[in-house]
């Protein structure tokens, strides 16, 4: 009985439970009711969906967004996609490739002290025989690095495929070499640098050619050798890039939907010199604002100059005139610019300088010469006083001295170079000039003048002089010179910087030789 007790009083207790907690749900239902009574009042302002109504009425600006949709749907980039047929080079692909371990001599790898002169032996034959009996041809040639002072000391540095010719640019240290190597198959074209202080070569550009959307451009090396600067095809126009000797880096200089071409570093490596069409032409990208039209517009012929300072990265242009050949440092902020095509019927070649610093620049014309004024082939003396040129205005064409200013400092009738056929060089110290052909066409022996245009020097044939060039250390005076004894042959000569002494440094060497000039000793 006490089981049945205690099952009797849970069933009560649990009733009773149940009983309490269904007691306050009444009460909380009228509260509740009340309280949901209100917001059902509010479903007057359903009526508010009328309004919705009027949000309807908006519905004609949604026409509006299919005329937006019509404008891209006029497919105006289809219709200039076309131009990109002008462009099959979208972009040049830096690599680093077929590499080749060079023997580079330990004096010539640690660095060269002194000034050497390097040249080129091209299809050289053995010694064999007669110097005038012809010879096979080997289709190689040798890039040479020897003493201006011992005609037969003399380092072999890199031996080539004939085909590339003079396309061999070293950096004035002579640390490294650029040279575009052109293979007939075309697999292994393109441009390579030898590090001359580790003795590796390797390709880092697959280029078909140097000439770039009809520009030939040259590598420009920094004077430390540790990069070179080129242009290069990028889609609709031309760059300029620069590449690390070990061919690991490569930056986008100028990054410029307009032609940047001919490159050159100051002899401070402060600032890149180059010539953009980007005044006339700001874009060649089909779109772009005030795009040109490949299709209908003339490619350039040049542009105007502009430097890159590179510690500050600014882009500056320092010349209105309109350049058809590349602008030249004259020294770390001086640059020379000539404006006019005289040799396509423009009368006037005209003669400028311009600041790199400021930005400014001014024509330097010969007082009293002629109205149309065409002074060909000058050549600035380093330190910006004055300049050489050929006075191609009348029917002669006279050697003459002008300063900075348009002052005549001296004039040679003697010297009656064909048109566009003198190369003339200053010395370092801007105190000698010499004055030669160009290129295997050398009438004059030995001919150096001092910076008031007198003769120092009044050599005569042979050798004959041509591409005179002197040393850094301003000691020495290398050209190439003619030998009417043995068929024209050409050959690399060295004098004093008065042009006394010459010795002839190739006299034992066959085939064809070509002076690149002097590294080393900067």
């Amino acid at each position: 009985m006490p089981l049945i007790r205690r099952i009797l009083l849970l069933l009560i207790l649990s009733t009773t439970a149940c009983q309490a907690l269904t007691a306050p749900t009444p009460t909380a239902t009228p509260t509740a009711t009340a309280t949901f009574t209100p917001t059902t009042t509010d479903t007057p302002t359903v009526t508010a969906t009328p309004t919705l109504t009027s949000t309807a009425t908006l519905t004609p600006t949604v026409t509006s967004t299919p005329t937006a949709t019509d404008t891209p749907t006029s497919e105006a980039t289809p219709t200039i996609t076309p131009t990109a047929s002008v462009t099959p080079l979208a972009s040049i692909g830096f690599t680093y490739d077929n590499w080749s371990i060079v023997d580079i001599p330990d004096n010539i790898k640690n660095g060269i002290g002194s000034p050497l002169v390097a040249f080129i032996n091209q299809n050289d034959r053995d010694g064999v025989g007669d110097v005038r009996t012809p010879q096979p041809a080997t289709n190689l040639e040798t890039l040479y690095y020897g003493s201006p002072t011992s005609p037969g000391v003399r380092t072999p540095i890199l031996q080539l495929s004939a085909s590339t010719d003079d396309q061999v640019y070293i950096a004035p240290s002579g640390g490294a070499v650029a040279y575009f190597l052109e293979d007939p198959t075309g697999t292994t074209s393109g441009l390579y640098i030898l590090d001359v202080t580790v003795g590796i070569s390797g390709r880092v550009l697959p280029l078909p050619s140097l000439v770039q959307r009809g520009f030939f451009n040259e590598p420009s090396w920094l004077p430390d050798g540790s990069q070179i600067a080129i242009a290069l095809e990028t889609g609709y126009a031309l760059d300029i890039f620069s590449v690390s000797r070990d061919g690991g880096l490569t930056r986008n200089l100028t990054a410029h939907p307009s032609n940047d071409v001919w490159p050159s570093w100051s002899p401070d490596g402060r600032f890149l010199l180059f010539v953009s069409d980007r005044a006339r032409c700001p874009s060649w990208v089909p779109g772009d604002t005030d795009a040109c039209n490949a299709d209908v517009d003339a490619p350039p012929s040049g542009g105007h100059a502009y430097v890159l300072d590179m510690n500050t990265e600014e882009v500056r242009q320092v010349s209105e005139q309109w350049l058809t050949e590349p602008p030249r440092w004259v020294n770390a902020r001086q640059i020379a610019l000539s404006s006019g095509e005289p040799a396509f019927g423009d009368p006037e070649h005209t003669l400028w300088l311009a600041d790199a610093v400021t930005g400014q620049e001014r024509e330097v014309r010969l007082q009293g010469g002629s109205t149309n004024q065409n002074n060909l082939n000058e050549a600035w003396a380093p330190d910006g006083s004055v300049v050489v040129f050929q006075d191609g205005s009348g029917s002669t064409n006279p050697i003459v001295l002008m300063s900075n200013t348009g002052t005549q400092i001296g004039r040679n009738e003697n010297l009656n170079f064909p048109r566009f056929g003198m190369s003339a060089a200053w010395s370092p110290d801007s105190t000698r000039v010499a004055i030669g052909g160009i290129g295997g066409n050398c009438p004059y022996g030995t001919r150096v003048f001092d910076s008031t245009f007198t003769a120092i020097a009044t050599g005569n044939p042979p050798p004959s002089m041509c591409d005179p060039v002197f040393s850094p250390d301003n000691l020495f005076l290398a050209f190439t010179g003619v030998s009417p004894r043995i068929d024209g042959r050409v050959d690399v000569y060295v004098a004093n910087n008065n042009g006394f002494g010459a010795v002839n440094l190739t006299g034992d060497l066959r085939g064809q030789i070509k002076l690149i000039g002097w590294v080393g000793g900067q």
